[in-house]
């Protein structure tokens, strides 16, 4: 299984986190998910468009047209719900991946 099967699931709190540093477009969220996952993580836009589409559905992000480098993009930002539900993923992360780790390791979760 590639990391990009491994990913589903995961990506809105990817996308949560990235957007934590500051607002951002989609193709620069798109450069940033690649280049904090060593390349891992290179996801087309027909994947990441839709998450954060989503995301802001849910009232997590927002987002506003802004000029960026001369052109007129999507920006999207945070919003405290999104921080919120960011920290809630990052525990539960926290406690999966503990146990799977002891689990595989051949220890008591």
């Amino acid at each position: 299984m590639g990391p990009n099967e491994l990913l589903r699931g995961h990506l809105d709190p990817l996308l949560l986190a990235i957007l934590e540093a500051g607002p951002s477009h989609g193709y620069a969220i798109i450069e940033e998910l690649k280049g904090r996952s060593d390349g891992a993580f290179d996801l087309p836009e027909g994947t990441v468009y839709p998450a954060l589409h989503r995301l802001e559905r849910d009232r997590l992000l927002t987002s506003a047209m802004k000029e960026v480098g001369g052109r007129q993009r999507r920006v999207y930002r945070l919003t405290r719900r999104g921080e919120h539900a960011l920290g809630e993923r990052r525990r539960e992360w926290h406690s999966f991946s503990a146990t799977v780790s002891a689990m595989l390791h051949g220890q008591p979760a």
